[in-house]
């Protein structure tokens, strides 16, 4: 029998947003875990920490490099028959950790069928068949763009910022000002619907527009961010001051020149969050991740329908036709957790800041919990899961230990936990040290909502 503990080697890629050589948390997490074809080079950028089954970077057992699904595969009770079952012999999730030093594309990710789809047609660009809502939490402070702002804040946008303006068209810009002026808390489902489709046709007006007008646009738009400051796009909104989006236009241009997500950006919403703090994207929202360190977790899936910010394929007209056009405040899209309520903490006279929070979005194919222990001795013994779990310590060291198995672990230590195992974790640290832990799971019958 497989021992249901498991110490992982995981994958890292190198793309050119992410931080380079030590500045990568992705990295030094990599690096944690030897492995003969990998070791840190300062100039190289490290983007991504895989960990799980999928095929495009599968995690190995440290100690036999099997992978991880061909482990799984050949004991199921790994996994739990349900999970199994369901999910066709293979973990649900795809556990990550970004580093981003430059901004990701503007993307979305598409839903079930649509995702059927695209990889029926074009398998190269859209190597899965799944769909692949995800979710963010930050390891260090982290600023993105997320879902559409409200549409008196795009209507103040198209108002005080001629560039956009004048890359839309008077027409359409007008047209959508008088559509949505009211009251937003009174909209009837007829006002969203409208207000929906007013919202689409003027970003795939931005979308749909020339190149040499989108770059004469450009030209202008920085020009402007560069002389106003502050009062750039009118101060800006509350959410968003007019200092930070003309700071933005500046980076952005200056990472990729003339873009289309230089004007895309003023019709999303600006977020920053910090240590602990998350997001939950759904599929077929659109996002852009800006800088910061975090812990993503989504279904498994790598497919992304991008739009601009990259030099990667796009797909504009899939990315307008598919998009919810839900628009809302930037607080309705973060996660709030809670208390986990299957887990027992024994704190130390000295730890009274260690606690165990559920992440728990909206969906079946994962969970995430994050765990602080405070000082050597603390402790946290998780109840057994139906279903499996990938455990990733970034800050600290402890022991974890599954029945009779206890190992080291500290950051950048990745473990396997299989399904029906009891867990403990406990810190060896020093008075005032916290040993961070974040632990994606799925389990078939919902163990994560405390019914």
């Amino acid at each position: 029998m497989q021992v249901p503990l498991i110490r992982l080697q995981c994958g890292v890629n190198s793309y050119d947003w992410g931080k380079k050589g030590q500045a990568s948390a992705a990295a030094k997490f990599a690096s944690a875990t030897p492995a003969d074809d990998f070791s840190i080079q300062e100039d190289r950028p490290y983007a991504e920490l895989w960990m799980g089954t999928h095929p495009s970077n599968p995690s190995r057992d440290v100690t036999t490099g099997r992978t991880l699904l061909d482990l799984v595969q050949d004991n199921q009770a790994l996994l739990a028959s349900s999970v199994a079952a369901r999910y066709k012999k293979a973990l649900p999730f795809l556990f990550k950790v970004l580093s981003i030093n430059k901004a990701l594309s503007i993307q979305a990710h598409p839903n079930k069928k649509l995702a059927e789809q695209l990889h029926a047609k074009d398998p190269k660009n859209y190597p899965d068949d799944n769909h692949k809502p995800e979710m963010a939490i930050a390891i260090t402070p982290f600023e993105g763009l997320c879902g559409f702002r409200p549409l008196g804040e795009i209507a103040h946008f198209l108002e005080t910022v001629p560039a956009l303006r004048q890359l839309i068209g008077e027409d359409k810009a007008k047209e959508f000002i008088d559509t949505v002026k009211g009251d937003p808390d009174s909209e009837s489902e007829e006002d969203k619907s409208r207000n929906k489709k007013a919202l689409q046709k003027v970003f795939a007006a931005v979308m749909s527009s020339s190149e040499a007008d989108m770059t004469a646009a450009t030209s202008t738009l920085v020009e402007s961010a560069s002389s106003a400051g502050a009062d750039f796009a009118g101060g800006g909104v509350s959410a968003t001051p007019g200092s930070i989006l003309a700071e933005l236009v500046t980076r952005l241009h200056g990472a990729f020149g003339p873009d289309y997500g230089l004007f895309v950006f003023f019709f999303l919403n600006y977020v920053t969050l910090q240590p602990g703090e998350a997001l939950f994207l759904r599929a077929d929202d659109i996002h852009a991740y800006l800088s910061g360190d975090i812990i993503e977790c989504m279904a498994s899936s790598d497919n992304v329908v991008r739009a601009g910010l990259t030099p990667k394929f796009k797909d504009v007209d899939t990315l307008v036709n598919m998009l919810t056009y839900n628009y809302a405040p930037i607080n309705e899209q973060k996660m709030e957790p809670r208390e986990y309520p299957y887990v027992s903490l024994n704190r130390t006279a000295y730890s009274s800041g260690s606690e165990s929070m559920l992440y728990d979005p909206p969906i079946d194919e994962f969970s995430v919990v994050r765990t602080v222990l405070k000082d050597d001795g603390s402790k946290a013994t998780f109840d057994p899961l139906d279903g499996p779990s990938i455990i990733i310590c970034t800050a600290g060291k402890g022991k974890i230990s599954v029945g009779p198995t206890v190992k080291e672990i500290k950051e950048g230590y990745v473990y396997f936990v299989g399904a029906t195992a009891e867990c403990v974790l406990e810190s060896e640290g020093e008075k005032g040290d916290e040993f961070i832990t974040f632990r994606a799971f799925c389990e078939v019958e919902d163990h994560s909502n405390g019914a």
